[in-house]
């Protein structure tokens, strides 16, 4: 099974005079933003996912479900990549809709935990009776496989007031993994998705939770020169905010499986990707999304 994750950078199908069409890779910031890049934004992020042709694949920042399919059953094809026949896109807890979505080619049992709350989970929170996440935690059952997917609070505007947010993000993660397995060290889990936390925080980061010994990071398989996933055109800084925790059992089934940081999609302003570039990309834009892709393979499952 080829698995992939990927930011996709606020997806959404909008209908402009009745003519549906998606936004492009910016953030809402930016929305003036050359809205005319916008169609070959999106022409780049199906180009990537169709260069990866992974089995499932996990996104973030999907408007809806509408959104999802239309993407799925337009864009994808236009690249050359088959619709996948199993989309989901349930609604999360982000009042933008920047949502989790799912795309397989095998069914899945999704779980969604965006109701969740701290006191169910016997977490301390400033509120314990509202959403711990700020959008969901998504558990995929494929298989023999079960993969959380997760986008924590981003460590910004202010980066001191969303560290504790995503701490109890990680926390929460770590009690659901509890709860679904007797003994969470011999199941086969992956944690999968945009963790948000700061490339540069080497001590006690946000989500030690869900770091070792209680996962392996299959990201740390990498150079660490090559473990970026992000590039941040405001500041021109790199980070690497998205992850692969696996199980020990999981890390141990697969211990050849080296994840891939697929960049192709980056704009060429991300100087430190020293690879090619899909064809169409821009200085800052068009791109796919300023997050690169993180693809990982299990044979076998």
């Amino acid at each position: 099974m080829r698995i992939l994750s990927f930011n996709i950078q606020n997806l959404r199908l909008r209908r402009t005079g009745g003519t549906p069409r998606l936004d492009g890779a910016r953030d809402r910031d930016e929305i003036g933003e050359a809205a005319e890049l916008d169609a070959a934004d999106r022409r780049l992020s199906a180009a990537l996912l169709a260069e990866a042709n992974a089995d499932l694949i996990l996104l973030q920042e999907v408007f809806d479900e509408e959104t999802l399919e239309w993407f799925n059953t337009h864009h994808l094809p236009a690249a050359g990549l088959s619709p996948y026949p199993y989309a989901h896109c349930p609604p999360g807890n982000d009042g933008r809709g920047l949502d989790l979505a799912v795309l397989s080619r095998a069914p899945v049992q999704l779980t969604s935990h965006a109701d969740l709350t701290a006191a169910e989970l016997g977490l301390d929170a400033p509120r314990v009776d509202v959403p711990i996440f700020r959008r969901d935690c998504l558990m995929l059952e494929v298989g023999d496989l079960t993969v959380f997917t997760c986008h924590f609070k981003a460590p910004y505007p202010d980066a001191e007031a969303a560290r504790p947010v995503r701490r109890r993000e990680a926390e929460a993660t770590r009690r659901i993994i509890g709860r679904y397995f007797k003994d969470p060290s011999s199941a086969l889990w992956l944690i999968a998705g945009d963790l948000n936390e700061p490339f540069e925080a080497k001590t006690d980061p946000a989500i030690q939770p869900l770091l070792p010994p209680f996962s392996i990071d299959l990201m740390a398989r990498l150079p660490e020169d090559q473990r970026w996933t992000y590039f941040d055109s405001h500041s021109g800084s790199y980070g690497q905010p998205d992850a692969l925790l696996a199980s020990p059992a999981l890390a141990a089934r697969w211990p050849d499986a080296v994840p891939r940081v697929l960049r192709a999609g980056l704009a060429y302003e991300a100087t430190r990707h020293r690879g090619g570039h899909l064809q169409g990309v821009g200085r800052h834009r068009p791109h796919a999304s300023d997050h690169a892709a993180v693809l990982l393979a299990l044979p076998g499952i």
